[in-house]
């Protein structure tokens, strides 16, 4: 099994340590996360695995600065020191344990690191109210904090002989697109309590369903429609990335099988429940992921 050192070959001792306690932080910061994603990692080969705790890790410290509690300034002020942290880590001055691991990772795999700099922009989006007009504007949101960080994971799962990155690109684009509209349908109620309205002001308007009346019983009929609408849109975005797939390497097959399954049951558990998403936290059961999960391991062995 390949140690983290295994990211150099002619550095001096010193640097290989410390890229190695760097890799040892980022999987600690991973495994500490409470995320039912990093399990999916055990399908990528040991140093492709490393490469996600690192990038995992770099957006898990990413996106608790954005969500901390404190006045939005202080948040945008720490996450612009971070964001400058990054371009110094970049240019040969690390100033946390994430960095080296991070750094060795993009080079390594020919990750652009202008995919984590928006990741950190659009989650600086997080810190203040937000209000988007249309849905020209909730898609550039969407595609920094998630198809960015899509893009990187393609980089490092790699992908089959003869497909590009220009292959790969939109259907990842789409997929993180298809991610965080899900997400956003899922944390109506709560972004809402925080002043955050994700949804385009414009379709509010459309389906007569303003956020102040969102559970509503009076509202119900509209609020449902306005959901089938937002549901079909996360599904076409759903459609356009199921041609990633057969790009991908075995092993990214498999870890976007697990990931894309995990977020599609979750849009289909918003639909089953009747678009409630106020009442309680809508979750995928525990047997569905452990079975997605699972199915994980049968498309790594062309198996499904």
């Amino acid at each position: 099994m390949p140690s983290p050192s295994s990211f150099v070959t002619d550095e001096p001792r010193a640097a290989r340590a410390s890229l190695e306690s760097s890799f040892a932080a980022c999987h600690a910061i991973t495994f500490r996360a409470n995320s039912s994603f990093p399990a999916a990692f055990r399908l990528l080969a040991p140093a492709r695995r490393r490469a996600m705790d690192a990038l995992y890790a770099y957006m898990r410290v990413t996106d608790d600065l954005a969500d901390e509690p404190g006045a939005g300034e202080d948040k945008r002020r720490k996450l612009a020191a971070w964001r400058a942290g990054l371009a110094a880590a970049f240019a040969g001055a690390p100033t946390h344990p994430v960095h080296p691991a991070l750094v060795a990772t993009v080079r390594r795999y020919g990750v652009p690191p202008q995919f984590l700099f928006d990741a950190v922009d659009g989650m600086a989006t997080d810190t203040e109210p937000v209000r988007m007009a249309t849905f020209a504007d909730l898609y550039p949101y969407c595609y920094r904090v998630a198809s960015a960080v899509g893009l990187a994971c393609v980089r490092i799962w790699g992908t089959r002989p003869g497909a590009s990155f220009a292959d790969t690109d939109p259907p990842a684009e789409a997929a993180g697109i298809a991610f965080q509209l899900t997400n956003i349908l899922r944390d109506l109620g709560e972004d809402r309590a925080r002043d955050r309205v994700y949804l385009p002001a414009d379709e509010l308007a459309r389906f007569g369903c303003p956020p102040e009346r969102w559970g509503d019983p009076a509202f119900a009929g509209p609020f449902r429609e306005l959901m089938r609408f937002q549901v079909a849109r996360a599904r076409d975005y759903y459609r356009r990335a199921a041609a990633l797939p057969p790009l991908l390497s075995a092993d990214g097959r498999a870890i976007f099988h697990v990931m894309c399954g995990a977020y599609g049951r979750l849009l289909d558990e918003i639909e089953g429940c009747g678009y409630d998403v106020f009442t309680s936290r809508v979750r995928v059961p525990r047997w569905r992921k452990v079975a997605g999960y699972a199915a994980g391991w049968l498309v790594k062995w062309g198996l499904w």
